[in-house]
Parts: structure tokens; sequence; C-alpha cells
């Protein structure tokens, strides 16, 4: 897995105008090629009178899905360039619709790449990326009497508590640094005098 990733916290649109031609971008992250078409098609649906709705995603940490449309544009001049902005700006697990109106005006093939590309890059700039970092999933148990001290004590060094689990013994769902598992191992020991069980688990990312 990659330790980490950029892309785009929430959802956001932002315009731009070229030659009376008005480019709406419309920016989501999404895990899935589901998740992307859906939001595709759910812009599509709230800007009906839109010439054109051109499309883009990247998925996967490493971007290993990769697909664009060009609804109608010549072929190349849309889907293509708004591609290759997400990938140069390195932004992964991310999908962009780009609404056209257009306004009498024919901007040609490479006015259109500009634009669609452009509009892409503008709307990452106006909506923001953030870093999305690896994470090992990590299970700690600890007895009633050591719980309150050790969950004040996760969130004051910073350590992301993800669940509480309250039974026989307390049970923390945590997010640790891959490179830190040792180190956090023998914090975790120390903080409860060998009385806390450490399970490991998968890798996942940060939210």
């Amino acid at each position: 897995m990659q330790d980490q990733y950029l892309t785009v916290a929430a959802p956001g649109v932002h315009e731009t105008e070229v030659n009376r031609s008005r480019f709406r971008c419309a920016l989501a992250p999404a895990a899935t090629e589901a998740e992307a078409q859906a939001f595709v098609a759910a812009v599509r649906a709230e800007h009906p009178t839109a010439s054109h709705h051109c499309w883009a995603y990247v998925l996967g940490a490493d971007g290993a899905a990769q697909r664009c449309g060009d609804d109608g544009e010549p072929g190349g001049t849309a889907g293509v360039p708004m591609l290759q902005m997400l990938l140069r700006r390195e932004v992964r697990c991310t999908v962009a619709v780009v609404s056209r109106w257009f306004g009498g005006t024919k901007l040609g093939a490479g006015g259109l790449i500009r634009a669609y590309g452009g509009a892409v890059g503008a709307a990452l700039d106006a909506v923001g990326t953030v870093t999305r970092n690896r994470l090992r999933l990590a299970t700690l148990t600890v007895g009633h009497d050591r719980a309150g001290r050790l969950e004040n004590d996760l969130r004051a060094t910073g350590h992301r508590v993800r669940d509480v689990r309250y039974g026989a013994r307390v049970t923390f769902e945590v997010g640790l640094p891959a490179a830190d598992v040792d180190t956090f191992s023998a914090w975790l020991a120390d903080a409860t005098a060998g009385t806390a069980r450490l399970d490991l688990h998968g890798d996942s990312y940060d939210v």
C-alpha cells in the first residue's frame, strides 16, 4: 500500500467562464467506481440544462483505476485533459465532473482541452486537497481501572481512537502510523504497567 495519498476532503464546486461558455467543476471523494459513477449521474440529474457533463476519476491510493468521458465533446478534448489534471496534481480517490453551458462561441480543440483541464485545476485550488496517511489498525484491551487514563493519554498524544467498547475489559480500536508500531508498543507497556494487550490487524487510511 502507498504510505499516503492526496484527495479532496469533501464535495465541492468551482465555476469558470471561457468565451461566454460556463464550466462548472464538481469534485468529490470516491472509493469505488460505483460511487464515482453515482456522483456523475447525480450532477447530470441536478443540471439537466447543461450542454455536456464530462467526467474523470482516479481511484485507489495507487491510482489503479482511471476512467474519463467526453459526453459528446470532440474525442479527447474534455475527459482526457480532466484526467490528466487529476494525475498531474497526484490526486487519488477523486471524481470530477465538468458541466458546460455553451456560450455561443466555439473554442476549438485546443481551447476545449485548456478549458476542461483548467476547470479541474481551478476547482482543486478552490476546494483544496488533504493527505490521507496509511495506518496500521490495532486493538488495545485493558482493565477498567486503567481505561480512563489510557484514553486520555492516547488522545493527548495524538493517537487516533476509532472506537471504544466496554465489557469485562475495555477495548480501544486505534490507528497507528505504520512506522510507529514498535515505539507505540513500548509506550503502551509503560503507560499501563504491562497490563494492556495489543493486537495488530490490517492497514487502512485515516479519514
